[in-house]
């Protein structure tokens, strides 16, 4: 197994390399090539003078963001590990020994991936004292959209907003998040936006195998919600990121489309397509993440300039309590520094970090000043990891 994907084997360092980052002056990458974004207030090209205010491109001086308001809804119905035992041969100390995780939400009657996103949208607005308009970009990470095409500019439509700002969906599955931090700091610090909201929501009721113990009792369904506003440098909240991707992973966690439905190659017109419902090989994916993410955050620290003692919380996605538990003893946080909702949410794919985040700061956990590492892992596969500070 270990000589067969790259993720398992002992050069994992050098293969990863170089990995994509952000530190605080601007974009960099990790071997250093490019330190900070260096920009003027007038732009020459092929010997003539062109001004700022002429140009199309963007004055990009020393720009920070900040996390300035966060936001959360889940659906109504709360199924648990009894409720499961019911329907499946599973029971509830079954499910949480293995995986922590003792309730999740499910939606159920009108409720869909677009209502839990704007409600968790608005909650962060709200929080930030920003109104839909005054947003420049909206980013919605997902992987289960009510629209194969995206759902972004559907939830910039029921926000109210009026000035058709630019929106659109990022698809990393459980990564989602921290993708979605790490576009909208680029957004923010190297193309002028003062104020991103990025969404984390899926459905994964949706995708799951109800019949199959080994991963309906894992997921459920949330939406999470952050607002950045651009800084000053010196104020800037979004230290430092991590990103990786290893497709030689990919059979090991999907949802792939049943091709079997589109019949031969000869046959026209193509039948209809559909999805399969979730396929994961539990261990595998848990020493993928056990292996990578301790890895990821230690690389973030490091172009932060920081050390895992500087770290207020460890905020990693919700997936497994073991995973959790496992990633924290190799960095040696305490089980108190570290955050986790997972008995009461299940694994909410991209919505599980800003879930996390919101409900730890609305109940004062998490204070203004306090730093944050944070990583996502999944499908794809794909993880990484972001050096944050809140407020």
């Amino acid at each position: 197994m270990a000589k067969a994907s790259g993720f398992f084997t002992p050069s994992l360092r050098t293969k990863i390399q170089p990995s994509i980052g952000v530190s605080r002056s601007g974009f960099c990458l990790s071997e250093g090539i490019f330190k900070r974004v260096v920009c003027s207030s007038s732009i020459e090209s092929a010997g003539t003078h062109v001004s700022s205010s002429q140009s199309r491109i963007p004055k990009l001086v020393n720009k920070g963001c900040k996390l300035v308001g966060c936001g959360s809804e889940v659906p109504s119905l709360s199924v648990s590990n009894d409720d499961l035992a019911k329907i499946v041969d599973t029971s509830d100390e079954w499910i949480s020994v293995r995986t922590g995780i003792r309730n999740r939400r499910v939606i159920s009657g009108k409720e869909n991936l677009r209502n839990l996103a704007v409600e968790a949208a608005k909650k962060a607005l709200k929080m930030a004292n920003v109104e839909p308009d005054d947003l420049d970009l909206i980013l919605l990470c997902t992987s289960t959209p009510e629209d194969i095409f995206g759902d972004a500019p559907k939830v910039q439509r029921e926000l109210g907003c009026t000035k058709s700002q630019l929106a659109h969906d990022i698809t990393a599955a459980c990564s989602g998040f921290v993708l979605g931090l790490f576009s909208a700091s680029c957004y923010i610090k190297g193309g002028g936006f003062r104020n991103v909201l990025v969404i984390g929501a899926d459905v994964m009721s949706r995708f799951v195998d109800w019949t199959n113990r080994g991963t309906c009792i894992l997921f459920g369904d949330a939406a999470g919600a952050v607002v950045l506003q651009a800084c000053d440098a010196e104020e800037d909240g979004l230290l430092s990121f991590d990103l990786h991707s290893d497709g030689e992973g990919a059979r090991h966690l999907g949802a792939p489309i049943n091709d079997n439905e589109n019949g031969s190659v000869l046959e026209f017109p193509p039948n209809r397509s559909s999805y399969a419902c979730v396929q994961m090989n539990g261990k595998e994916v848990f020493r993928f993440a056990v292996r990578c993410v301790p890895q990821s955050i230690e690389s973030a620290l490091e172009k932060a300039g920081l050390t895992a003692s500087n770290i207020d919380w460890l905020l990693l996605h919700q997936a497994n309590q073991r995973i959790i538990d496992a990633v924290a003893t190799r960095l040696e946080f305490p089980p108190e520094k570290v955050i986790s909702n997972l008995a009461n949410y299940g694994n909410t794919s991209a919505a599980s970090i800003p879930l996390a985040l919101d409900e730890a700061v609305r109940s004062g956990k998490v204070k203004p000043g306090h730093t944050i590492a944070a990583a996502g892992f999944g499908a794809g596969l794909t993880w990484g990891s972001a050096v944050i500070r809140w407020g």
